[in-house]
């Protein structure tokens, strides 16, 4: 909440954060909750419950091309989304949450699977990370190299980067060589980015966290072009 609002201060934006149980969304109800939003954010978090209500928050995002920025488990469920709707990896998931799914495009690295003790398969802490040039990651951070921080288990199973990136998806940040995923965005979209560590653990209110500026910027682009679009927007909560 507060790196939303340290966005808010960059651009001269009063930030209204308005949170929605995941566990309500699927079908109309997505779109009744999230019409009245500039922006889509899906934050961190473990565990099954509410992950179909995020990865339908993912899809309304993308079709109806509202800023969507994606934390951590925000990420597995946009690139979940991605590999069913336009990939056509039918049933993709994260093997967290179906261990029999046909398509495992989030999943423990190989050298995880035989650890017993959980907090020995997560990845903590500060890691660098390497951005891909002309991507919007790169050009958000200014700079070739970046270090975030880490706390999550599953990652974007490498075995699938090719069927993704084959399907428009861009892995614009990466880590160990090309074979960990830490960022991916949507090219043709006014702004779809998701990023496997925790941004907001780096934002300060005179100093906004890269992507919490960029899409706090892009959300009050998209508020003003519906504004000029005539729509009536209320928003209560």
């Amino acid at each position: 909440m507060e790196a939303l609002r340290h966005g808010g201060i960059h651009h001269g934006r009063d930030v209204q954060i308005h949170w929605i149980a995941s566990d309500d969304l699927g079908g109309s109800a997505t779109e009744e909750s999230l019409a009245p939003m500039d922006g889509i954010l899906i934050p961190g978090g473990f565990g099954v419950r509410g992950v179909e209500g995020k990865v339908d928050a993912a899809r309304y995002a993308r079709e109806q091309r509202v800023p969507f920025l994606g934390i951590c488990l925000g990420l597995q469920c946009a690139v979940i989304e991605i590999a069913r709707s336009i990939c056509g990896l039918a049933g993709a998931n994260s093997s967290e949450f179906d261990p029999a799914t046909p398509h495992a495009v989030i999943d423990l690295l190989p050298e995880q699977k035989d650890v017993t003790e959980l907090g020995a398969t997560m990845r903590l802490g500060a890691q660098p990370c390497y951005l891909e040039p002309g991507t919007r990651a790169a050009a958000a951070y200014g700079a070739d190299v970046v270090e975030e921080r880490h706390r999550h288990r599953y990652e974007v199973n490498p075995a699938y980067h090719e069927a993704l990136t084959s399907g428009g998806l861009v892995i614009s940040g990466s880590s160990q060589k090309g074979r960990l995923a830490e960022i991916v965005e949507l090219p043709d979209h006014p702004f779809f980015v998701a990023g496997q560590f925790h941004p907001e653990l780096r934002s300060r209110p005179t100093r906004p966290h890269p992507l919490f500026r960029e899409f706090v910027g892009a959300a009050a682009q998209h508020r003003r072009e519906r504004v000029r679009a005539g729509e009536q927007i209320v928003v209560t909560g």
